[in-house]
């Protein structure tokens, strides 16, 4: 989320260590969702100082293909999460909880502090840009 992670990583320090220092004043983190929106702003305000997205890689979009699974398997494991890192915020942030698939719609709309609407809108039109992406990167070439 930082395009560095000597970055994530010290944001993800700093909030275990603000964690502790709340559970030292008798004051814990309200919930397990607490620790993703701590770390996520703190890699946001990092992020807002030096990470740009790649020109061009997000003005196309295109209708998701059928081949795509197959598309994606051609890719190094790296090239979506590179991919995902250049998309400009709060899309990056709903693109990665969705790709994480480890949250449930309402966590990541609380994490995302966003209605349904506008998360399916961030999601339905990464998908498509990283479809035009995909579409340039590796062509599907049809059975």
């Amino acid at each position: 989320m930082t395009g560095d992670a000597s970055k994530a990583q010290a944001a993800l320090q700093d909030t275990v260590r603000e964690a502790a220092l709340r559970s030292a004043r008798d004051e814990p983190p309200s919930d397990r969702l607490w620790f993703f929106r701590d770390a996520r702003w703190r890699c946001l305000a990092v992020s807002e100082q030096d990470l740009q997205a790649e020109p061009g890689i997000l003005e196309e979009e295109a209708e998701i293909s059928p081949g795509a699974p197959m598309q994606i398997e051609k890719l190094d494991p790296n090239q979506l999460a590179v991919w995902i890192s250049a998309a400009p915020e709060p899309q990056r942030s709903a693109l990665s909880l969705f790709y994480l698939d480890e949250f449930s719609l309402r966590e990541m709309l609380v994490l995302l502090e966003m209605t349904a609407g506008e998360l399916s809108e961030l999601i339905s039109s990464g998908r498509r840009q990283f479809q035009a992406w995909l579409d340039a990167a590796t062509p599907y070439e049809g059975e």
